[in-house]
């Protein structure tokens, strides 16, 4: 079993003005994305055909149900990484980016570049899918 140590903010851990700016910014941009992935899912859903045509085959028939529900399933999704991606600006603007949720340590650095949307560091995460 390996042991834990309690961890610091290091040099590594501190965001610069700058890349506090630039994870704001891509942020943002996905934020723009997914306004648009959005909007046009909906287009898409109120414009198709919700009812069973008269001369549609069963097979035609579930095939439709089943892209109305992924259409659904994708945007619900789109949804969710918005509010995440929204909550993650605000944490940027409140100073708190990079914080844990749950220990208030520092989150590394690495992993919010490959995820900018998390909250929690990787022990809390792990402690948490256990559950």
């Amino acid at each position: 079993m390996a042991t834990r140590t309690a961890r610091t903010a290091t040099s590594e851990d501190i965001w610069s003005e700058d890349e506090l700016a630039e994870v704001r910014e891509r942020l943002l941009h996905e934020v723009d994305e997914l306004n648009a992935d959005i909007a046009r899912a909906e287009a898409q859903l109120a414009s198709g055909d919700v009812s069973q045509g008269a001369g549609d085959d069963p097979a035609d028939a579930g095939a439709k149900t089943y892209e109305r529900e992924r259409e659904i399933a994708l945007t619900l999704n789109a949804r969710e990484l918005l509010a995440q991606n929204e909550r993650a600006i605000a944490r940027v603007d409140a100073g708190t980016y990079g914080e844990c949720e749950s220990c208030h340590k520092p989150i590394g650095k690495e992993r919010l570049l490959a995820f900018p949307r998390a909250t929690l560091c990787v022990a809390c995460k792990q402690r948490e899918e256990r559950r």
